[in-house]
């Protein structure tokens, strides 16, 4: 069962029916049913079989072929005369108008579009929201792409918008990662949420889609102040499986690790980096042969040393092969923003190489290299070059820290998919790697990862950890401090 055009996934009877069976099951008896983008309105009529009781129930949908067959299932249905059908766009209808005057409690159920607002724009679909930047990005987020949303989300925070301070229950399937989105969105705006539930869903077997979806249930209360979520391992599944929530202003993924271990989190005595960002490995990234470099073009090249160094890939870093790296990079500074015009003086077949593929460079599609120096990178300083770094890989789901040393004389630098700080020596290193192996700090990063997220180990969450409290914690506070005396003599940043 494919998307179409207009973005969205028919629902199948069978899963609305078990929808709307947990519903039933916590107690909910509605007034009003409302399926926002019904579809051929699977969701509205479960709804309104499973609770007769229901005064009236309202579907709105885009498309007048869906339409047509909600109109016509109607026909045959109970419910035909207490249930009125709108064609029209999600963001172009009249809600508040439509919502004002329906009694209480109110159902507002369905399943809108999973795809982004980039993805519909491409469908050339006119059921977009304004472009208003409703996340807040700001920076180098919204340049690099953080403003790119889901259309769901959009809509789901919009009808809790529309729903504040009545008594409401809000039933979607949507994207894990938008539900956590749209709640966290009610705790830091002041939407009185009474209670809240996340179900996952197989959206293999119902929809055909590679991605974790949920129902995501918010029951809205003009007294309510909850701001915890309990999670399931299973649609339907009686006991939770564990509790997220909103506390002390930020998003938190195991609200029991947090609560034990938040006198961890502080200030970032060493500092986590990402590693090298260039955008152009067939170029950059090279294997080392006996008479020179072979790029991912399959050319052989003559390369001068000066810029040349092992590296590793997450992958590497994950799979924990790093003692002899298979590939070189090409790093063109030693801080971002340096001139890069000195290479051709001090390593002229490196620029007459950089030259040759220029045209590839120069089509890197991020906006970070305009007004840059010609063949810049990023994610280099210092602490690039240092000869120890305890690093991880951000891609794969595991918390697994390692030592990295050098090769050939080399510091081994790192793809930008990987973070790291830097250490001067190897017994600093294995401190380090200790620190945050240990049970301690995985039960504390525990409490901000969300496993199911595309990348769920992030520079934001490893930066949340206090080293010193750390060590402080497991008694090595004495050695923390030495290192630190060593390593900041004048207030190095590394």
């Amino acid at each position: 069962m494919k998307a179409d055009e207009f973005g969205d996934f028919q629902t199948p009877v069978t899963l609305t029916r078990q929808v709307c069976e947990i519903l039933l099951n916590r107690g909910l008896a509605p007034a009003f049913v409302v399926e926002p983008t019904c579809g051929i309105g699977t969701f509205l009529l479960s709804a309104l079989n499973r609770f007769p009781m229901a005064a009236s129930g309202l579907g709105v949908e885009i498309n007048p072929t869906y339409v047509d067959r909600l109109t016509a299932s109607l026909h045959t249905s109970p419910h035909a005369d207490k249930v009125r059908v709108i064609t029209g766009s999600f963001f172009h209808t009249d809600w508040a108008a439509l919502l004002g005057d329906a009694p209480e409690p109110i159902l507002v159920i369905g399943n809108p579009p999973w795809v982004t607002n980039a993805q519909l724009g491409r469908l050339g679909s006119t059921n977009l929201p304004e472009k208003t930047n409703f996340q807040n990005h700001n920076g180098l987020d919204a340049i690099t792409g953080k403003s790119n949303f889901d259309i769901s989300e959009s809509m789901l925070i919009k009808l809790l918008e529309l729903l504040k301070g009545r008594t409401a229950t809000l039933a979607m399937l949507c994207k894990t990662t938008v539900a956590r989105k749209v709640l966290v969105h009610a705790w830091k705006n002041g939407i009185s949420l009474a209670d809240a539930e996340i179900h996952p869903i197989d959206a293999t077997t119902f929809f055909d889609a590679t991605v974790d979806a949920c129902l995501l249930l918010c029951s809205l209360s003009p007294s309510g102040s909850n701001r915890d979520c309990r999670v399931y391992r299973h649609l339907g599944e009686n006991q939770p499986s564990g509790v997220i929530g909103y506390h002390d202003g930020q998003l938190v993924a195991n609200v029991a690790a947090y609560r034990r271990w938040k006198h961890l989190g502080g200030e970032e005595v060493y500092k986590w980096r990402s590693g090298v960002k260039h955008d152009c490995s067939k170029v950059m990234e090279l294997q080392k042969e006996r008479h020179g470099y072979r790029n991912g073009l399959g050319e052989l090249v003559d390369l001068e040393d000066d810029y040349v160094y092992p590296m590793l890939k997450s992958s590497e870093l994950a799979s924990g092969n790093t003692k002899e790296p298979s590939r070189w990079m090409l790093v063109t500074q030693r801080a971002v923003g340096d001139n890069t015009n000195v290479i051709r003086m001090q390593a002229p077949r490196t620029w007459e190489y950089l030259q040759k593929h220029s045209e590839a460079l120069d089509r890197r599609a991020s906006s970070i290299y305009r007004k840059r120096p010609r063949y810049s990178v990023f994610g280099v300083g210092d602490y690039s070059f240092l000869p120890w770094k305890v690093a991880i890989s951000g891609f794969y789901k595991r918390l697994q820290f390692i030592t990295v040393g050098t090769f050939a004389r080399k510091p081994i630098v790192l793809d930008d998919t990987a973070y790291f700080v830097a250490c001067q020596t190897e017994q600093e290193a294995h401190y380090i790697a200790s620190l945050l192996d240990s049970e301690t700090a995985r039960e504390f990063f525990s409490a901000f990862i969300f496993w199911d997220a595309k990348r769920p180990i992030t520079i934001e969450v490893l930066r949340r950890l206090d080293l010193l409290a750390l060590a402080r914690e497991l008694g090595s506070e004495d050695t923390m401090i030495s290192l630190l005396e060593q390593r900041n003599p004048q207030g190095s940043t590394w």
